[in-house]
């Protein structure tokens, strides 16, 4: 899946820039007849040559970040660091700071170095983890993103224009995903002596020495261990 996603990204690369030289390399030269013509390469009897320059169409622009947005970057720059093995958690985070119209950096965590990273900022080798400005969280929720990302200055969801920021791209021939997505806990395990298997009447009951089920007159009757001074 990688190598075909390498592969498709990099022929419309080299698509456009063979357009851009072919552009770059065009000539005007007049004809037999004092017609101007245009070509790549004008013919050897050609009058009148003279390369011209023709500039590649422009690429669109990014859209301008709002100064409510510029001003919390400044001081509270957002960093994302996932894994292609986290789907859904990395998914939902990074969809939350498209929503709220935040540019961020995004880590994919592939390699040795970016995990140790991860895991001296989280104290664990889960993603997805957001860091802001020096503010570190793990793990995906949204209540916490939006309290972290409202401490910040950052304007909150609908306030500035939403944003479409893709997943980063995986470098060609990083190792495989090394961080897993965290997981929530599992519920503490019973221990031993945990008597919530027992039926209700056993839970609190009395121990196994009790007497509450001798008949009545024996219930009071001493046994043959009494402490001495005591009436038989």
């Amino acid at each position: 899946m990688l190598m075909r996603f390498v592969l498709q990204f990099v022929l419309p690369v080299a698509l456009l820039c063979a357009g851009a030289d072919a552009q770059a390399q065009q000539y005007r030269w007049v004809d037999d007849q004092g017609r101007p013509q245009y070509s790549d390469t004008p013919p050897a009897k050609a009058k009148a040559v003279k390369k011209t320059e023709v500039k590649a169409p422009s690429q669109p622009e990014a859209p301008a970040v709002p100064y409510e947005v510029q001003r919390a970057l400044k001081d509270f720059p957002v960093t994302l660091y996932t894994a292609p093995s986290c789907n859904e958690p990395c998914e939902m985070a990074r969809a939350a700071l498209n929503k709220r119209g935040i540019p961020f950096k995004e880590i994919p965590v592939v390699t040795v170095e970016t995990l140790a990273e991860v895991k001296a900022l989280a104290g664990a080798e889960a993603v997805p983890v957001l860091v802001v400005g020096r503010s570190v969280l793990n793990a995906y929720e949204p209540s916490r993103y939006d309290s972290l990302l409202d401490s910040a200055g950052y304007p909150k969801e609908g306030a500035v224009p939403a944003r479409s920021q893709r997943a980063a791209e995986v470098p060609p021939g990083a190792a495989p995903p090394v961080a897993e997505p965290l997981q929530a806990e599992a519920p503490a395990k019973a221990g031993p002596y945990d008597t919530s298997g027992l039926p209700a009447n056993r839970r609190e009951g009395p121990g196994p020495y009790d007497t509450s089920g001798l008949p009545a007159n024996r219930s009071d009757k001493p046994g043959p261990y009494v402490p001495p001074g005591t009436a038989k």
